[in-house]
This record gives structure tokens, sequence and C-alpha cells, in this order.
């Protein structure tokens, strides 16, 4: 649904919006009058005290300015039921209904200033009930005003107002070129500017320098390139979410082939393989879990961590360790030894620092495997979020190495800072001096999955035995040579639906064509769909059934064309119009295809349960191809599959499985 225009600009919210809230404020308002209503009764004929007179009058304007207001909102409500998000038809009057609605705040604003008034008059002793109504009275309509102010300011659209002209063909061609791509020039640059001054208040607690400026900028534009083409409103998204989520059930839940594409095929070779995989992989993700710090140790263990930090803290600042950055009371490598069980003279190097492009991450000998691991940690702060949307496309270039392609910019540029500390610091020869016949491995969750994976492909030619463990890394990291040159060497573990492993820009591109064309062919109004929805997430039960626009009816019989799902795509506010005149220039994709690296074990539940607090859970792993996470999969489960926690407990009750079939 396009978004609503009125007062000459877009908003953020569509003509259908109205009736969850609409609905909300008149049971408050039918309550309120109802209330005002009998009380006016009881009290007729007693209003003789001081002020009584004016105390009459109040209530008796009171009453008709709240039948005028519920009036108004039943039409409000009743008219944004009707139709569907592609068919706005039947909801051509709601303007109107709502400039009329919006008037009656002028006097009931003029009202509750008067309420106010009346109650702190000294010189008023009427009865202590009416003058306690009188004050809820005035508290409420202040809530009211208010909060309606805050939704008016979450809606507004800043772009919405920018008066371009609608490039339709024929409106192009009566243009000079030089006009049509200054225009286009001013409304990029106003879409650039907005989002640039949302991420800076967003990011308004952190020192900014250079490189956030530059930062800021390449995510703007990232955001102004990627929702300039749509003119969905919020809730338009959502209900395309959860049309998804129940139409991918629906399909999980019809026979069909195998989703999986196996990259070997299942021999016992294989099997020893992934078992072997699978135990070291349990083995390292506690490094990349500690990697966290507190955080991520007081989330796990939320009754004891603080007690065991305390007594820690209070210890010496161990001084073998190389220890860069702040950490305040030993929190953090408190944390670190408790979760690997590693003693104060394993650790060789321990970095916090931490700023745009430049992570936190440590490097600790492993005596129980015979190894040097260099842990990176993931995405914990506004520096790292920011190192995350860099999601620029640039070359890796490397010496000896044929398979040079794309990557990704921010996490590149992460990796290329821990390389220089190691390799330039020195901080690896120091350890292979302390343990030369150690092997080296690199491991990382998330952010720190994919700026090990990097690393590892960096110190590939001075390390030819190195091993890399990358626990949900980003999806959109590595282009296709790169992602096949990692196989030898890198293993990336993926947990269920985990959201990350299947960031990136085609992907979220073709979330948004899937979101588009579900609302675009659904028949149901938002409303239900958004109700029901969140029966179904929360309860379960069988997805619902959402057939197309056209069944059951003739398209003569509706009220105006359907929005098809080009007119979502195109058919926008003049501001949004003038952006998609550069989509059909320039027909080469923006966004080269990344991949996830090197070999894949994906770690699936058995049987999906709906049961919160169901804590058993048994878990299959398999090898996997990166065309599987080719597509963003909606589930509640999309973003606590990517938690290490979880990781770690799949990965977990795993080696607990192998090494109890091996005991029998």
């Amino acid at each position: 649904m396009p978004g609503l225009v009125v007062f000459g600009r877009r908003w953020a919210i569509g003509s259908d919006d109205f009736v969850l809230p609409g609905a909300f404020e008149l049971f408050v308002r039918l309550v309120w009058w109802i209330g005002i209503l009998v009380l006016y009764t009881v009290h007729k004929g007693q209003f003789n005290c001081p002020g009584g007179g004016l105390l009459h009058s109040y209530l008796l304007v009171l009453i008709l300015l709240l039948a005028s207001i519920i009036c108004a909102l039943s039409a409000l409500v009743y008219i944004s039921m009707q139709g569907t998000i592609s068919n706005p038809g039947p909801r051509k009057s709601l303007p109107k209904v709502l400039y009329t609605r919006l008037l009656l705040y002028v006097p009931e604003f003029i009202w509750a200033v008067l309420g106010a008034v009346w109650v702190s008059d000294s010189s008023v002793h009427c009865e202590k009930t009416v003058i306690n109504v009188i004050i809820w009275t005035v508290i409420a309509s202040w809530v009211i005003i208010i909060f309606t102010i805050i939704g008016v300011l979450i809606v507004f659209d800043p772009l919405g107002g920018k008066k371009t002209l609608y490039l339709t063909d024929g409106v192009s061609r009566n243009l000079e070129s030089s006009q049509s791509g200054q225009l286009l020039y001013n409304v990029k640059s106003s879409a650039t500017r907005v989002w640039e001054k949302r991420i800076r208040l967003l990011c308004c607690c952190i020192v900014q320098d250079d490189d956030h400026r530059v930062a800021f900028t390449s995510i703007a534009e990232l955001f102004r390139t990627y929702f300039s083409d749509t003119d969905l409103v919020p809730s338009d998204i959502a209900a395309g979410l959860i049309l998804l989520h129940q139409e991918q059930d629906k399909m999980e839940s019809c026979p069909k082939e195998p989703e999986e594409v196996l990259c070997h095929s299942p021999s016992s070779l294989v099997t020893d393989d992934l078992d072997v995989e699978l135990k070291n992989a349990a083995h390292y993700m506690l490094f990349a879990a500690a990697a966290y710090g507190w955080p991520y140790y007081v989330y796990t263990n939320p009754f004891t961590a603080l007690c065991k930090l305390k007594g820690d803290c209070c210890g010496n600042r161990p001084t073998d360790s190389d220890i860069t950055g702040s950490d305040r009371h030993n929190f953090h490598f408190g944390s670190i030894l408790n979760i690997t069980g590693l003693q104060y003279r394993d650790f060789i190097h321990i970095s916090f620092h931490n700023k745009i492009y430049e992570i936190p991450f440590f490097v600790a000998l492993d005596h129980k495997k015979e190894a040097i691991v260099v842990a990176v940690r993931g995405t914990l702060s506004f520096e790292d979020i920011l190192t995350d949307l860099s999601a620029d496309c640039e070359d890796l270039t490397l010496e000896d190495v044929l398979e040079n392609g794309f990557v990704h910019k921010g996490i590149t540029q992460a990796a290329t800072y821990i390389y220089r500390k190691l390799i330039n610091d020195g901080i690896l020869n120091q350890a292979f001096t302390i343990a030369p016949e150690y092997k080296l491995v690199i491991v990382g969750h998330s952010l720190g999955g994919g700026t090990a994976s990097i690393l590892a492909i960096m110190l590939r030619n001075s390390f030819p035995t190195l091993k890399c463990y990358a626990f949900s890394p980003p999806g959109g990291l590595l282009s296709k040579s790169l992602a096949d040159y990692t196989k030898h060497f890198i293993v990336s573990v993926i947990v269920g639906k985990d959201l990350v492993a299947r960031l990136s820009m085609p992907n979220m591109e073709d979330l948004k064509r899937r979101i588009v064309r579900i609302v675009a062919n659904c028949n149901r109004p938002k409303y239900q769909i958004l109700l029901r929805g969140c029966w179904y997430e929360v309860f379960g039960g069988d997805p619902d059934d959402f057939p197309t626009e056209l069944d059951r009816r003739n398209q003569e019989a509706l009220s105006q064309p359907l929005l098809a799902e080009e007119s979502l795509m195109v058919h926008r506010s003049p501001s949004y119009n003038a952006l998609e005149d550069e989509s059909h220039q320039n027909s080469a994709p923006q966004y080269p295809h990344l991949y996830l690296p090197g070999k894949i074990i994906h770690i699936v539940e058995e049987s999906s349960s709906r049961r919160l607090c169901s804590s058993d859970i048994k878990y299959t792993a398999r090898w996997s191809n990166e065309t599987v996470f080719s597509s963003i999969l909606i589930s509640p489960k999309m973003i606590t599959d990517h938690m290490p926690d979880v990781v770690l407990k799949a990965l977990n009750s795993l080696s607990q499985e192998h090494g109890e079939c091996l005991s029998c």
C-alpha cells in the first residue's frame, strides 16, 4: 500500500493502518464518554457549589465533544477496514474523515486547558468525586494528545513533502537531459542526507572521526538505494513477513525433494570427517564465545557470573599477557578465563580496543589441541554495527593467490587491522617462539567469523597448515572464486534458519521482491493478517490460507484497479519516483553475489517444536552448499539461531551424541 498522502505530503503510514490504534482509542473514548454521562446524570441539579456553573457547561460540552470524536473514530476505523493492501479503492474517502478527526483535536485541546484551569482554581469547592473525575479527564486528554503527537513524529517522512516531477516516459522526453539529471541528483542527495542524519542520531553517543563520517555516508547510500524503489509502509513489511513465514511453513509441511544440496556423497569417510569437524568446532566455539567477554558470560550465567567475576576483579592484573584497550576491574579478562578454562600464562595478546573497522581479539595457547588460537569478537557495539553495515564490495588482492575476488569492505578492513597487529607487532612470532610445534587456528562468531575467514585468507601463504572455524558468519562475505578457494582450510558452522548467514544485498533484494509479491496477491485486509499472524506466532496452529486478490471475484467488481506487484515497486509518491529512473539506466546489479566461506556444516533441529519452555532439542548436522543459503527464511528463530549460546549448545549436543554412539 503506498504511503498515505495528506496535507500535501506522503506519510509512513497506510490508509489501512488505522484499524487497531483507532479501535483501541474508540474503546477508551466509549468508556470515557459513558463515565462522564453517568456522572452528569447522577449529579444533575447538584451544581450549586462555587464554580458549579462552569462545571455544568464543561461537562455538557465534553459529552458532545466525546460523542463527535466517537463518531469520527467509528467512521475512520470502518473505512480503514475496507479493501486490502493492494486494493485501496474502498478507502479513498479516508483522508476526509482523518481531517475531521484531526480537526476535533482543537476543541479537545482547548477543553483540556480549561479543565486544568478549573481544577487548579482554589475557589472551587464542589464535590470531591466530581473534582477527581475532572482531574482524570484532563489527564486522559493530555495523554491522548501527547501520544498523538508522538505518533505523528513516528510516521513523519522527511522526504514526503519534497516537490519533484513524476518522471514518466512522456514527461522525461519533455525534459532536457541536464534538467532531469539535476533533478535526480537532488532527490538522491536529499534521501542520502536523511539516512545519514538518522544514522548519526543513532550513533550520537560514540566519538566520531573521519572513518565514522565515511562509514555514515556509505551506509546512508546503501539504505537509500535499498528503500528507494518501493512505497511500502512498515506495517506492509510486517504483514509481508507474516505471510511469507506461513507460506514457508506450508511448503515445509508438504512432501518435497530434500532442500539441502550435499557437497559430498554420504559415504562413511564423509561421516567420519563431519564428526571430527563437529568435535573440533564444539571445542573452538568456546574461544569464539569467550571473545565477547563479560556480556556473554553474564548472559549465560546470570546467577553466578557476578560472584565469580567479583573475586577475579580483586586480583592483580596479569603482567605475562600483553593487554591493550580498556578492561576496568578485569571483567572481560576474567570472563575469558572462566569460559575457556585457560591460565593467565596461556594468553599471548589480548586487545579490547574497539573502533570502527577495529574489533577486539585475543591470541592464546590451546594446549589441549596444541594450537595457537586467534579468537575474534563478534558484533557488540555501535562501532561493530557500522563495520557490519559497510557492505560495499572491494577487491582482495593477495600475492600468489589466483582466486582474487570481491569481499565485504567493512569486514575486510577489520581483518586487515588484525593482520597488521599480528604480523607487524610480532604477536604471532612471539606465540610460535613459545610453541613452535603448534598449529594456527583462527575462530570467530558472526562479525568475528567473517573477519576470521578473511584473516585466514591473508595468512594462508605464511601459514599453509592454518585452520579457520567461522561460526554463523555473514552470508555476503566472499565472491564465488574465493569461497571455493577457502574450502581447503575454512569450516563454517550455521545453525537452523540463521538470518545473518543468509544476509547479503542480493538476498535482501530477493526478500523485498517476495514481500511485494505476496502482499500484492493477498486478499485479506491488513489488520486480519496482523492479528492472525500474531496468533500463529504465539500459539501455533496450521498456517493460514491466503488466496489471491482475484479469487472468487471479478476484476470489474473492484472499485479501483488493483495495485499489482509492479505498482508497489514503481507507483509511488513524487518524492520517490525520481529514484526509479536510475535503476532503468543501470541494468547491471550494484552488488554482486557474495557467499559463505569454506565448507559449510548446517545444523538443524530434528523436529521443530513451538513450545518455548521446551529444552530437550535434538540436532542433526550435514555438509551443505552455499546455494542453500541464497534465500532469507522467515522464522521466530531466525535471530535466536544466530546467538552464540545457541550455536555452542547445538555443537555440544552433537558432540555428546557422537560420544555416546562411540561408547555404545
